[in-house]
């Protein structure tokens, strides 16, 4: 034997002390748990919360507000809603008296609770205005002023939502009059403060002349209270005042007491009046503006930093507002004037020396730097104002260096605002976008998520304006002079990747899928393509994952060039498809979907309709499942008869999930999939009068697609012949005869059955308007295409039911393949760009009858075996 350690045997001394030590641990316990036992109900507290089971909702009601406790009616009156929809009738006869006895010696919680049930019942209409007012009104009205200020507040709240809808002669009787005594200097400042509000509110419900023979003595009074809490409070409600009385009545009786009360000894009510003569500027006219309200404004800001740091923020709160309102009436000295005086703000508190310790600061100089920092967040949210009041022509002179300054602020909330109006200012910058180019790499790479998060809700357009230099015509610079935008963007990816924050990862992977729109096809290619693919086989959010697929998608869609196409479309089949993890399979399945939404029937099918069904032999359950969601969507791109081999396949593997799926939820989903089959009907080749919209996107979705194989033909062969000298007339002669057989012509003929397909005209004005379009393909296309890519839902299309055995085609075979309905969809309707190589899975669109299982993929016309061995042995 070995002897124990000293650690060992210290942790098994069972000495006296030890035990001692034990026993009071022990007794600490207990003590904690005293209080949770005391705590606990007693037989004789649990009978009395106990209610007979077989009494209504009413009498439970009625017997709880008698006899209950406190929190019994409290969940009653909670309740008073339900009951009022229920029994109106009897609530009001039996339990409202029981509810107004209870609230005379209420607490605040049930009284809090009283005011949010009152205001319910009005909303929800239960009984009509007159009986709500007869029942309910005198109840409201009787704990307006409550000695706690939140009870007060919330019945205040109440009241004035139920003058909304109160008639006026209700109004007068029960509210108004009473309010003559209760406006009284005689009455408590908590009363007066009630009536200002009440004052502000009854303005809307009588015309001009009632109030001012009735509401604006009153309001006088109460103007000259000689609380400042009144006044203030008063001439917030001058607003609502104003707007109730007309333009006459203002200026000669509310303008007047605002300029008396913007002189008042109080801060607050000097506040008050400034806010309020901001807000009815477009009230006055131009005299009133510059004859009464610019030396009151004039006078307010050059007292405002010798003043409280809380009307710094207010004035930069309201300076933009200011400046559009005053707009024209200023000399030239009061602009330069009112301009500094911004930016003076834009910098408040930066001039200081930050190096301290913040832990060192007195605690009266960390909440001015606090205002200090909402008074710069207030000059951010005003910035694209002041570009109007400056004019945009004069930004980079009068205004640049202050957005510089705002958008390298050290503060967040600053940075996070000046990026929320970055898209406002680019759009008023128009063609002087390009001085702000260095800002938007700045607030990309921002340290701080939330200034990202901002930025990148209006990214498309920003990017967009970037690209276009803010002109309605599409340009070919393609952000040519910001080398440093790709950089940015792909940190700002990794920087949201790399944080908890997947949402701004997600919203931020949606976003990208504009770039085709502003950088090259190149660039996206080795910069963002190749990252998309990482983050589907990594990424643990699945979110983030369909952002990343979808945004891939688009990038693919207009991707130039067709062996990165072929690239990135052999990846897609061989690591997602066909790769060794479930999870892979399933965003397999996802990208498919979206290959449907984005791209033309006959891309998808010629790549991914094989590699899709062929998952309905995953050893997976789960994938299994998602691909039976998936197969009707599958199924609508299909067209007869040129698709009927894959039809044919499809049904092959549907009638194999019948008879040999073991799984009895994935069964399930199969037999509803089956049906949903059956119901679907298939499209033919030819137009069809109901699916003519949906046939028309797809057909403009593949003349793009073709579209980029004639743009890199011709920009091949410019390269060839750059070095030799060509004329004009022999490289257009060139450039027609390179025309190649698959090719079709911009504008496709719409066939209809009976009638001789139209040929393609090789004209030279054609031919040089696909250059011309070809040349701008990623700004035109693209530009048009963005916006519906979430309206292009594939069509549940086809004529022919499914049925679950080959010889339900019978009667679509019965179709004459000869007729001129069907020559446009032959085995070249497919791009030339598309001909798969030895890697690529295809499947070509085919006249003929019969199936060649060397031609259309014989590998996957027969099961495969749920194998991970087999599924590397297949592309």
């Amino acid at each position: 034997m070995h002897p124990l350690s000293p650690a060992a045997a210290a942790a098994m001394d069972f000495s006296q002390n030890s035990l001692f030590g034990y026993m009071e641990d022990l007794q600490e316990l207990t003590i904690i748990e005293r209080p949770v036992r005391r705590s606990l109900k007693t037989p004789e507290e649990i009978e009395r919360l106990t209610v007979d089971e077989d009494l209504s909702d009413i009498e439970r009601a009625v017997y709880l507000l008698s006899a209950g406790q406190d929190i019994q009616g409290t969940s009653v009156i909670a309740n008073l809603p339900l009951l009022m929809r229920q029994n109106p009738a009897e609530t009001l006869r039996r339990v409202l008296p029981k509810v107004r006895d209870a609230l005379h010696v209420a607490g605040v919680e049930m009284q809090l609770t009283a005011a949010v049930s009152f205001l319910t019942i009005l909303q929800d209409e239960s009984v009509s205005v007159h009986t709500y007012a007869h029942s309910f009104l005198q109840v409201i009205l009787l704990h307006l002023e409550h000695r706690d200020a939140g009870v007060s507040n919330a019945w205040l709240e109440t009241l004035l939502s139920v003058i909304e809808v109160l008639p006026k002669d209700t109004l007068r009787h029960e509210i108004l009059n009473p309010l003559v005594s209760k406006a009284q200097l005689s009455q408590t400042v908590q009363s007066r403060l009630v009536s200002c509000k009440i004052l502000g509110k009854l303005t809307n419900k009588f015309d001009a002349l009632a109030i001012k023979r009735e509401i604006l003595p009153l309001v006088k009074s109460l103007c000259q209270d000689v609380e400042y809490e009144v006044r203030s409070c008063m001439c917030r409600q001058l607003e609502n005042i104003a707007q109730g009385i007309g333009t006459e009545l203002t200026k000669s009786v509310v303008l007047p007491e605002l300029i008396e009360l913007s002189r008042d000894e109080g801060s607050s009510v000097r506040l008050a009046a400034f806010e309020t003569l901001v807000n009815l500027l477009d009230i006055f006219d131009t005299d009133d503006r510059s004859q009464t309200i610019l030396p009151v404004v004039k006078s307010f800001c050059e007292k405002s930093f010798k003043a409280d740091e809380s009307i710094l923020i207010s004035l930069s709160f309201h300076l933009g507002k200011l400046c559009h309102g005053l707009y024209g009436i200023f000399t030239p000295d009061q602009h330069l004037r009112f301009l500094e005086f911004y930016k003076k703000l834009c910098t408040l508190g930066l001039q200081q020396e930050n190096g301290h310790n913040e832990n060192q600061i007195p605690p009266q100089i960390l909440e001015q730097e606090k205002k200090y920092i909402s008074v710069r967040k207030n000059c951010a949210y005003n910035f694209p104002a002041m570009i109007v009041f400056v004019d945009p022509k004069n930004f980079h002179m009068e205004l640049y260096s202050t957005f510089f300054c705002l958008c390298h602020d050290p503060e967040v909330p600053v940075r996070y605002t000046i990026a929320i109006c970055f898209y406002e200012v680019s759009k008023l910058l128009n063609s002087g976008v390009y001085l702000i180019h260095k800002e938007l790499i700045t607030l990309l790479q921002d340290e701080s998520l939330e200034v990202l998060d901002a930025l990148i809700d209006h990214l498309p357009e920003i990017l967009e304006l970037m690209s276009t230099g803010g002109e309605s015509s599409v340009q070919e610079n393609k952000l040519s002079s910001l080398p440093d935008l790709v950089p940015a963007l792909t940190a700002a990816e990794q920087r949201a990747a790399a944080s908890l924050k997947w949402r701004t990862h997600e919203k931020l992977l949606q976003k990208y899928a504009c770039l085709p729109q502003v950088i090259s096809s190149d660039q996206i290619y080795y910069r963002f393509l190749q990252r998309m693919f990482t983050i589907m086989m990594t990424n643990n959010v699945l979110p983030v994952q369909k952002a990343a697929s979808r945004t891939l998608c688009i990038f693919l869609r207009y991707n130039r060039k067709q062996e990165q196409r072929h690239e990135v479309i052999q990846k897609l089949i061989e690591q997602l498809g066909q790769g060794k993890s479930y999870w892979n399979r399933l965003r397999f399945l996802d990208t498919c979907e979206f290959i449907i939404e984005i791209f033309s029937k006959s891309f998808f099918c010629k790549y991914f309709f094989l590699p899709a069904i062929e998952l309905t032999h995953d050893p997976v359950a789960n994938v299994r499942m998602k691909l039976c969601y998936l197969l009707p969507k599958v199924k609508s791109t299909l067209k007869i008869p040129a698709d009927k081999h894959l039809l044919q396949q499809l049904e092959m593997c549907v009638r194999k999930l019948l008879c040999q799926e073991k799984d009895k939820d994935v069964l399930a989903i199969v037999k509803r999939t089956v049906l949903e089959l059956d119901r679907m009907e298939m499209s033919m080749d030819a137009f069809q009068k109901k699916f003519y919209e949906k046939d028309l996107l797809d057909q403009e979705k593949e003349r793009e697609e073709l579209l980029l194989l004639e743009m890199e033909q011709l920009e091949k062969e410019k390269q060839q012949n750059d070095g030799r000298p060509m004329s004009d007339k022999t490289f257009e002669k060139k450039r027609r005869d390179s025309k190649t057989p698959t090719s079709l012509p911009k504008s496709l003929p719409i066939p209809v059955p009976g009638s001789s397909s139209a040929t393609p005209s090789t004209s030279k004005e054609i031919k040089k308007s696909k250059l011309i379009r070809s040349q701008s393909f990623n700004n035109q296309a693209f530009h048009a295409k963005y916006g519906n890519l979430d309206k292009c839902t594939t069509s549940k299309s086809s004529t022919a039911a499914y049925t679950p055995s080959v010889s339900g085609l019978s009667k679509t075979s019965m179709i004459s393949l000869t007729d001129d309905s069907f020559r446009t969809r032959n085995t070249n309707s497919a791009p030339s760009s598309f001909s798969s190589n030895t890697s690529l899975p295809s499947t070509s669109r085919g006249t003929g009858n019969s199936v060649d299982p060397k031609s259309s993929g014989s590998k996957d016309t027969q099961p495969r075996k749920a194998t991970l061995k087999s599924r590397k042995s297949n592309p």
